[in-house]
């Protein structure tokens, strides 16, 4: 008989356990995450088709399979002269495959298709007009935009013209011992000196007009007209002519845009 092991030997009692925290824990849940999977494995192999998973196997079978002389459709094509694989037709030139089967498997009525196919047409063509309306929109202001930058650019571009005659009108003048210019505001600033003196006068005649009432191209025509017809000079052209032939041979026009 085989010695019997002292259970209070050293072999026993110095075994040390692995008592690390939570072990045990992740142990269990490792077991139990095991078994789930075991469970729905088991489950998927045990699981019984529902009848339209099997409608549909069927179908699908019967739609790779090629007619057969079973079939008594088929058969009776081959009793007119049919081979498999010929083109349906007298002349050989119609469909050689069968119309495809497009099984409906929803609950919706016929027609419900074509009508949300025609909604989100409808609401397409809806976003594409909306955004149309937008570009237009934008051109629009920047086209404003770009005419109001324009405009703000050529009455910049006036007024330093109407400026450039005032004094080249004065520096003439003066030249021809003209003291008092035609008009107050012929000459640079001395608008703005003459003005109190105006006021006290008299009122003006009905055919006399005020420089308020005069726009700065107006003013610009007018002043430009003299300084040629008295000066033969011309502001663009930064020159005085020596007569009226001289001027009207060398002159491109009375205006800015003869110039450019």
């Amino acid at each position: 008989m085989a010695e019997e092991e002292d259970y209070m030997s050293d072999s026993f009692i110095n075994v040390q356990q692995d008592i690390r925290p939570g072990l045990p824990m992740l142990r269990q849940i490792r077991e139990a995450r095991r078994k789930e999977e075991k469970q729905q494995e088991a489950n998927l192999k045990n699981r019984q088709k529902s009848l339209k998973e099997e409608e549909q196997e069927r179908r699908d079978i019967g739609l790779k399979n090629a007619l057969g002389c079973e079939n008594k459709g088929f058969a009776l094509l081959q009793k007119m002269g049919y081979k498999s694989g010929q083109a349906l037709g007298k002349s050989g030139d119609g469909i050689v495959e069968p119309i495809p089967l497009n099984v409906k498997t929803g609950k919706s009525g016929l027609g419900h298709e074509a009508l949300l196919k025609r909604k989100a047409e409808e609401k397409l063509e809806s976003y594409r007009r909306k955004i149309r309306m937008q570009n237009q929109a934008e051109e629009t202001a920047a086209e404003q935009f770009r005419l109001r930058f324009k405009h703000k650019h050529d009455e910049v571009k006036l007024e330093g013209d109407l400026r450039r005659s005032q004094r080249a009108c004065r520096q003439l003048d003066t030249q021809k011992n003209i003291q008092v210019p035609r008009e107050a505001w012929y000459w640079l600033g001395l608008e703005e000196e003459t003005e109190e003196e105006e006021e006290e006068e008299k009122e003006p005649e009905e055919d006399e007009y005020k420089s308020e009432d005069l726009s700065v191209l107006e003013k610009l025509q007018i002043l430009t007209g003299y300084l040629r017809e008295e000066h033969l000079y011309c502001i663009w052209c930064g020159t005085a002519y020596e007569d009226k032939e001289d001027l009207s041979s060398n002159c491109p026009g009375p205006t800015s845009a003869d110039h450019d």
